[in-house]
């Protein structure tokens, strides 16, 4: 990227856009590969280097484009590569298929069948990443632009329009005019609130004192959730658009993005696109020559799940604990420094240049009632397609989780699915045809949250699950208020009894008991919601709560203090697999005698299980009922020897 003299004007910024598209061979061949965190984690690095170096080989490195992109959502089939122009996509890709990638598909036009993406249910290969049934059924409008987009390369973000809608508010738009405009449009916070946007940034405008600030919630603790994560390596540029958007209106001239120290690569390609829009007239004084002067800090979180709390986020930018205030006053009022401070997350701020741009009746005309636009969710967990999912607010939870996740894996049926992370609630099937959106997954005892959204199979345990969540957040917790410091560890000691078989009458009651008052009385939401996996869970998951705490019965066989493992003599057939892997030697047996698991040796670990051959299926998992006595000592002589064979898969 050549050096460019300072935009100081939306003329500047026009001719420097149509420069960098008429400069651009669109017939070139070009590859992009996916590079975000999780395409780096299954190998991307090496694919690239992979590129590079074939590249070379065959003398083409000036003759094919490589770009480097954020990431492309399809997470589990990365590293992914797009070749334009034809844009055919190939997934799971590996150094060793690079080789035959430049050979066959660049150079000679050949499509590689073995790396297309199949669709197991028409027997087609895709060759288009559009046609895959993962993007097909969504509507990428915030995060489409990571496919096309180095985020190390600010000229990638004007190419596409990128700080348009910031040119034509400073030049063409009052303060009060963007305002209004996204009033009308009723953006909702994104990061797990839903307030309406535009009223936040009035309150905050309209606050007394000076100065005003505007900061980027990346932080993002919930387990499974990672769409600001992959926004901010992507595509960090929309970002910042959207926060001097935002803080023309409010009249700030400083912000800040707190990210969680867990993000080094959004950190890395922030820090850079920083510096480029500084360098570009895009930050600092005087943007674009319109007057109006913003700067950006960056603030490394150290991991705290409750600095993701608005007051809390803010006391950790000040340097001190992050743990959060009493809301006797809002933070849009009196924030950072007890100064006027307007916070959202990292997908409210890329949304809103595509508002301004193409106006708040397009962005209305999308969406439900109360809750417009798109929303991006971490569809993770039992399902076969796993990753990020930009869908239009009021798609149905069948929709996401069958038509663009591919439906629950193994054959397994369908139990739940947890939206809106630790302090959200685990939806039962039969509301599967809810629409997503704020409102109706409140109704459900649920939220949205920030989108997370983890699904269930039939071998999920609800209890141990919701054991798990209050666990987590027992320990994120900051302590500082009773309710939710004694309230959480109360709920996780019951919880661990009943899933020990410790469990008795009254439990479930007294968990309503406990989760009302913290509901009622905790100091920040962390508090208020963490009772919503118990609650929502005892709501219609009930009678698994029963089981444990009356039958002292796991009914998904998960809970290690209510199940047993044992041989079916029927059908072992000696092989000698668990008794060689039992860490614990509770396995008796020898080469054509039939195994037994020793209960009093077994710690049920679940290894005997796990290497027993899928066509023997010997080794069982029981709960709730006595285990099966051993099989005699006499009777294990009789099929040992000869009369040990094994006929129609019965010994005789």
């Amino acid at each position: 990227m050549e050096e460019m003299p300072r935009l100081n004007s939306k003329d500047d910024l026009n001719q420097l856009r149509r420069k960098i598209v008429g400069q651009r061979d669109l017939n070139m061949p070009f590859i992009t590969l996916c590079s975000g965190t999780a395409c780096h984690a299954t190998g991307s690095d090496d694919v690239a280097a992979a590129i590079e170096a074939e590249l070379k080989k065959q003398d083409l490195t000036e003759k094919v484009g490589v770009r480097r992109t954020g990431c492309h959502g399809f997470c589990e089939r990365g590293p992914i590569i797009v070749i334009y122009p034809e844009e055919i996509c190939y997934l799971n890709v590996t150094p060793e298929d690079v080789p035959e990638i430049i050979s066959k598909t660049i150079k000679e036009k050949q499509i590689i069948d073995r790396l297309l993406y199949f669709n197991s249910e028409t027997g087609e290969r895709m060759v288009h990443e559009h046609d895959i049934p993962f993007y097909k059924y969504q509507t990428r409008l915030v995060f489409g632009d990571n496919l096309r987009i180095d985020p190390t390369n600010i000229e990638d973000y004007i190419a596409l329009g990128g700080y348009r809608a910031l040119a034509m508010v400073l030049h063409e738009m009052t303060p009060e005019e963007v305002l209004e405009e996204m009033k009308r449009a009723n953006l909702r916070g994104r990061g797990g609130g839903g307030f309406p946007t535009g009223r936040k940034w009035e309150t905050t405008r309209n606050a007394s004192g000076e100065p005003k600030y505007v900061i980027v919630n990346c932080d993002e603790g919930d387990p499974g959730a990672y769409m600001d994560r992959s926004i901010m390596e992507g595509n960090p540029h929309r970002v910042l658009e959207g926060l001097t958007i935002a803080a023309y209106v409010i009249g700030a001239h400083l912000g800040f993005v707190y990210v969680r120290q867990e993000y080094p690569l959004a950190v890395s390609n922030l820090a850079i696109a920083l510096e480029q829009a500084k360098e570009y007239g895009l930050l600092g004084e005087d943007i674009l020559g319109s007057g109006f002067e913003f700067d950006v800090k960056v603030h490394r979180g150290a991991g705290a799940f409750v600095s993701g709390e608005s007051s809390a986020l803010m006391n950790a930018i000040e340097g001190k604990v992050g743990e959060p205030r009493p809301k006797y006053i809002h933070t849009s009022e009196r924030g950072v420094w007890d100064k006027p401070s307007n916070l959202n997350n990292v997908e409210t701020y890329a949304t809103v240049p595509l508002i301004l741009e193409k106006g708040a009746d397009w962005f209305t005309s999308i969406g439900t009632e109360g809750s417009k636009g798109t929303k991006i969710f971490s569809l993770v967990g039992k399902v076969n397609n796993t990753g990020l999912v930009e869908v239009p607010m009021g798609t149905t939870l069948r929709d996401i989780i069958y038509k663009i996740g591919g439906g629950i894996g193994g054959g397994k049926k369908f139990k739940g699915v947890q939206t809106g992370g630790p302090s959200g609630g685990i939806i039962p099937e039969q509301y599967l045809d809810t629409p997503v959106d704020f409102d109706e997954l409140t109704k459900l005892g649920s939220m949205m949250g920030s989108g997370g959204m983890i699904v269930m199979d039939e071998d999920t345990c609800i209890v141990d699950l919701a054991r798990y969540f209050v666990d987590f957040l027992c320990d994120e917790s900051c302590g500082k208020c009773i309710p939710c410091r004694e309230g959480l560890k109360h709920m996780r000691e019951i919880l661990e009894d009943i899933v020990a078989g410790r469990g008795k009458e009254g439990d479930i009651e007294l968990l309503k008991e406990i989760a009302g008052v913290m509901k009622k009385a905790s100091l920040c939401a962390l508090g208020t919601t963490a009772a919503n996996p118990v609650l929502s869970t005892i709501r219609y998951f009930g009678d698994e709560y029963e089981a444990h705490i009356k039958e002292k019965r796991c009914p998904a066989l998960v809970c290690k203090d209510l199940i047993s493992y044992y041989i079916d003599p029927e059908k072992c057939i000696a092989c000698l697999k668990c008794l060689k892997n039992c860490p614990e030697g509770a396995i008796e047996g020898e080469k054509n005698k039939t195994h037994v698991i020793d209960q009093s040796k077994c710690v049920k670990c679940g290894i005997c299980f796990d290497v027993c051959p899928p066509k023997v299926g010997a080794v069982t998992k029981i709960s709730g009922v006595p285990v099966p006595p051993p099989v005699p000592e006499e009777e294990r002589e009789i099929r040992k020897g000869k009369k040990n064979r094994r006929r129609g898969g019965r010994w005789q």
